[in-house]
């Protein structure tokens, strides 16, 4: 049965590639191997999946032809050139939700699935399965800031218990005073060849060498300290520099800021997901500020000067002669900081006059007068 890429990808026929993009992070980030409960068989699905609708040449004959597409063509003629399973998914770049300012120090799983049946035939059939160390676990955490630490930044102090690089051999699970040297069983690949021979050929697979876990090297004598796996568990605190503009829900990424990889791997990644505490002075839209306050009917016939409410703290604000109720002014760069750029957003502050429900005899009186005068 054709596989349904748009089903494994979640989107509809008629996606924008911008669409297909973003589903593709957002389930490769969901089911990546190294991470806790990733799916390796989901996640080549789904990036055999990206390959195709991603490119355009690829997504109309797939359109046509479905999944086989590879195997088919005008009047059952020649075949297309197909595609060559899943490439690799690099992890995301720096701040996943952010276009910048993040460094990326993750490393992806990669597939080489390789042409399985190529040269089928002719009883030269390989397949092929890049391999390396698996790299650390990646660490999600969840940080509560107020409303103004999210509009300015702020730097936190984190502490965690997790695995880090051994501090006695510096992660390379030599004991001190030995070095590591080439692993003989995989003779410094990091990986185990072996071939079998079927009826259609011999096939030849690749295996993580159990010896050096991939690494390729082994050290001549095991650091009694980590046992040789390079890693211990042990508190960690660092501060982490949160930037100005966040929002509620988003998260930041720091690459390399999860737990160490053993036997020399990569780190893992650092997910932070910030939850902002509501103000009940300000509503944030985008990157303005907005906030209401109320002014008398005399304030707002006459004019005013009023002392309003803003990240800056208090500022003087001009109530002109005649404004009307729901009049918004706009307090220029007052608002939020710019998350991407420079600068900040504005501060809008709506007019709410205030009518009192009770008024006294002398108060009617005059505003008698005063509607005789206008």
């Amino acid at each position: 049965m054709a596989k349904d890429y748009y089903k494994i990808l979640g989107v509809n026929k008629n996606a924008s590639p911008d669409e297909i993009r973003t589903s593709f992070r957002r389930l490769a980030h969901q089911h990546h191997p190294d991470k806790k409960g990733g799916n390796a068989e989901k996640f080549k699905e789904i990036n055999e999946a990206h390959q195709v609708l991603s490119d355009k040449e690829k997504r109309a004959q797939y359109d046509q032809y479905g999944s086989t597409f590879d195997q088919a063509g005008p009047q059952g003629g020649a075949g297309f050139g197909g595609f060559n399973g899943a490439n690799g998914f690099g992890g995301f770049g720096a701040g996943g939700p952010f276009g910048g300012g993040f460094s990326n120090g993750g490393q992806g799983f990669e597939f080489d699935l390789g042409d399985i049946f190529g040269d089928v035939f002719g009883g030269g059939a390989r397949t092929r399965t890049r391999t390396r160390t698996a790299r650390g676990a990646d660490i999600h955490m969840d940080a509560e800031l107020t409303f103004k630490d999210a509009a300015f930044g702020v730097e936190r102090p984190v502490s965690l218990y997790k695995q880090v690089a051994c501090d006695v051999c510096g992660g390379n699970g030599a004991e001190h005073g030995s070095g590591v040297k080439k692993c003989k069983t995989c003779d410094g690949q990091g990986q185990v060849i072996t071939n079998q021979r079927t009826i259609l050929g011999t096939f030849q697979s690749a295996s993580v060498c159990n010896e050096c876990h991939g690494a390729g090297k082994r050290p001549e004598k095991a650091c009694k300290h980590c046992g040789g796996n390079g890693v211990i568990k042990k508190h960690s605190e660092f501060s982490l520099k949160i930037p100005g503009g966040i929002d509620d829900g988003e998260t930041i990424r720091v690459g390399g800021g999860g737990e160490s990889g053993a036997h020399g791997a990569a780190p893992g990644d650092l997910y932070l997901t910030v939850h902002v505490k509501p103000d009940t002075r300000f509503e944030r839209d985008g990157f303005d500020v907005r906030s209401t306050i109320k002014i008398s009917f005399p304030q707002a016939a006459a004019g005013d000067e009023v002392q309003v409410d803003t990240l800056d703290g208090q500022v003087k604000m001009v109530i002109p002669e005649g404004t009307q109720p729901g009049q918004v002014f706009k307090l220029r760069e007052r608002g939020i900081r710019q998350l991407r750029g420079s600068g900040r957003g504005d501060h809008l502050v709506r007019v709410e006059v205030s009518v009192p429900k009770k008024i006294s005899k002398r108060q009617k009186e005059l505003l008698q007068e005063f509607e005789s005068l206008s």
